[in-house]
């Protein structure tokens, strides 16, 4: 179990390797909280649109579609609140002619603007502490 975290407007990326290198014959990216299921179906080299959940449909890929070494990886394009929610990375491979769950992720995201923004109200009082010295020494 693995979490991740990005920001509302963000590409992210969701780290999946399937440890068998033979030949993957589906790759199955889902929620189990959504109905349809499926955040990626990929088989016979293409994305199956037809069993995707609509909220993802021309916002998902895999980071290599050509899985090299396992590489699995799903590529979420301009995430939401909504895409907030546990992923699994699921694979099909033509030796064994089984499903294998390889990883679970959760995936958290930020409203735009919150991450860091300790960093940007600490910038904040500093400018207003110098705008007060300066009005301070003009008016002396």
């Amino acid at each position: 179990q693995k979490t991740i975290t990005a920001e509302s407007g963000q590409n992210v990326t969701l780290p999946c390797r399937a440890l068998n290198n033979n030949k993957i014959l589906t790759v199955e990216w889902h929620r189990p909280d959504l109905q349809p299921k499926y955040v990626l179906l990929f088989r016979d080299g293409n994305i199956d649109p037809d069993n995707q959940h609509p909220s993802f449909k021309n916002r998902v890929d895999l980071q290599d579609r050509k899985m090299k070494d396992g590489n699995v990886s799903l590529i979420l394009k301009n995430v939401t609140i909504n895409d907030a929610g546990t992923y699994e990375c699921q694979v099909f491979l033509e030796e064994t002619h089984s499903l294998q769950s390889i990883t679970n992720i959760t995936l958290s995201v930020d409203p735009p603007g919150q991450r860091g923004g300790s960093v940007g109200l600490k910038g904040s009082v500093l400018v207003l502490g110098l705008l007060f010295v300066v009005a301070f020494a003009f008016a002396f």
